[in-house]
């Protein structure tokens, strides 16, 4: 492997050839990521750094199966699907929630810091054949929707329960309202992605009612949750794989349990926090369509 040149993708172009030697010298200076698209000869298609066995300390993943000729076209995905994952350290997802928590109780700034989260939430989120991936989204977008979310964190506090009732479709219609404003601004090497979400304001109401109802059971909302994630996926378009989610209602019931048990002990939060948000990436995939996901 000491002898190959590669090729890896910065902002949507193919940057190379470099001998090995120079290109372990950029992943050390941090030009190139684990996250980074790269190509060698042998290799089947374009590949993240880490997925190659000894080439990001701490990368490992299945070897390529040789094919000749040049590297594909950047952007061209080294297969058909797969599982989404995240790269964050755990102190960085740790204060950038904090802030994010902080501007929606503030209210005002809420906008801003939304969409500076998302920003850094996508760019961190690896989709298979989907390099470089970006959110495109303006504070001024939708910013009374913030806003209206951000006032409604205070109704919990109020001592009137038919206030606190009257917000869950409100929540419900503005969440719904922010996925869809998400999805219509991703894009993937600098191209706009023609991905939009469908769900109907109405479906995602009764699906919020339902999850509240759901802790009357204690432990049905995990079962909720599973089939509200895998709504959502069935109502994304525009994609030419859908979108899966894999986890089974047990798997989020004791997952999120040890997250909120953890989290009350203060000092595991960073660490959980983390391993709960690589997980729950984990469990949506790409599969070409058609393709049954059963849980």
């Amino acid at each position: 492997m000491s002898n190959r040149s590669w090729f890896y993708a910065a902002n949507g172009q193919q940057q190379g050839p470099y001998p090995e030697a120079q290109l372990r010298d950029l992943i050390t200076r941090g030009a190139v990521g684990a996250d980074t698209l790269v190509w060698t000869e042998g290799m089947s298609g374009w590949q993240r750094a880490g997925e190659i066995p000894g080439l990001v300390p701490g990368g490992s993943g299945p070897p390529a199966y040789a094919q000749p000729g040049g590297p594909p076209p950047v952007g061209a995905g080294s297969y058909a699907g797969g599982a989404l994952s995240i790269d964050v350290s755990i102190w960085e997802l740790l204060w950038r929630s904090i802030v994010f928590v902080i501007g929606m109780v503030l209210v005002i700034p809420s906008p801003w810091v939304a969409t500076w989260y998302y920003r850094w939430v996508f760019s961190r989120l690896y989709v298979p054949g989907r390099p470089n991936l970006a959110f495109t989204g303006q504070p001024l977008d939708i910013w009374y929707v913030f806003i209206a979310i951000g006032v409604l964190t205070y109704v919990g506090s109020a001592d009137l329960y038919y206030l606190q009732y009257l917000s869950i479709p409100i929540q419900a219609v503005l969440a719904w309202m922010v996925i869809r404003w998400i999805a219509a601004n991703l894009s993937s090497n600098g191209q706009q992605l023609p991905i939009a979400f469908n769900g109907s304001a109405l479906g995602y109401i009764g699906w919020q009612v339902l999850l509240y109802v759901s802790f009357i059971t204690i432990v049905g909302w995990a079962w909720v949750v599973t089939a509200w994630m895998r709504w959502i996926c069935r109502n994304i378009d525009g994609t030419r794989r859908e979108v899966i989610f894999t986890a089974s209602g047990l798997e989020v019931l004791w997952r999120t349990l040890v997250f909120v048990i953890a989290s009350f002990f203060i000092i595991p939060i960073p660490w959980v926090l983390g391993w709960y948000a690589r997980w729950y990436a984990s469990q949506f995939a790409l599969a070409e369509r058609g393709t049954m996901a059963n849980a």
